[in-house]
């Protein structure tokens, strides 16, 4: 290979590099989309507007374990420390070494845990974190470009893992996660957040304080 094919070969990655330098963690963001954008699913972080919308239903008081599906560069995990019970926990869960990789180098707290595994998961994932059920789950996962049968497992899990009365708070660009929520949740509030890029769906999957 001469030396301008290898100074070709290595343009991507130079500017890739740049783009980080440049905007921070939004370059994590954009590098971690390129590497595995079908489990990333958008190419950046949640707006503060679908953050506090996504969060304003959290009863705090009562929150001993949250949960997140697909943390990226955590954007929604330092508001959730914020709001977080002393005694509380916050696990993330990922996929993406990348992402986890970076979140435990500037994520100093002892609340928090990040997990590099798959949300089908979730139920092993808490247990082994000392607990039964998790009062919270928040996921921006994108629904609509999971590999088969994936989707459905992770709702599954989901409702296994909530307690009575806890929530799967889902923050999507199709409706599609709408779609496996209903399976499992009667009870789904639906708002949508147009100051986001791009705009998206804001799903609240309620457990019934009977289990179902």
């Amino acid at each position: 290979m001469t030396s301008t094919e290898l100074a070709r070969e290595a343009l991507p990655q130079r500017i890739k590099r740049k783009i980080k330098q440049l905007i921070g963690p939004r370059g994590v963001f954009f590098e971690g989309f390129l590497k595995d954008p079908v489990m990333v699913g958008a190419i950046l972080p949640s707006s503060r507007f679908t953050i506090e919308r996504m969060l304003s239903r959290v009863d705090w008081d009562e929150c001993k374990v949250f949960v997140e599906y697909g943390p990226g560069v955590g954007t929604f995990c330092q508001p959730v420390l914020e709001k977080l019970r002393r005694d509380a926990i916050l696990i993330v869960i990922d996929t993406n070494p990348h992402f986890i990789s970076y979140l435990r180098s500037t994520i100093n707290d002892s609340r928090f845990n990040a997990v590099h595994g798959s949300a089908t998961d979730v139920e092993e994932i808490v247990r082994a974190h000392g607990h039964d059920k998790a009062d919270y789950v928040l996921s921006g996962l994108p629904f609509s470009t999971l590999p088969d049968g994936v989707g459905p497992t992770i709702a599954e899990a989901t409702h296994k893992v909530l307690r009575p009365g806890g929530a799967f708070l889902v923050y999507q660009y199709s409706a599609k996660a709408g779609d496996y929520m209903t399976r499992h949740f009667k009870h789904i509030d639906k708002e949508f957040e147009p100051r986001n890029l791009p705009p998206c769906r804001l799903f609240w999957g309620w457990k019934d304080e009977d289990g179902h």
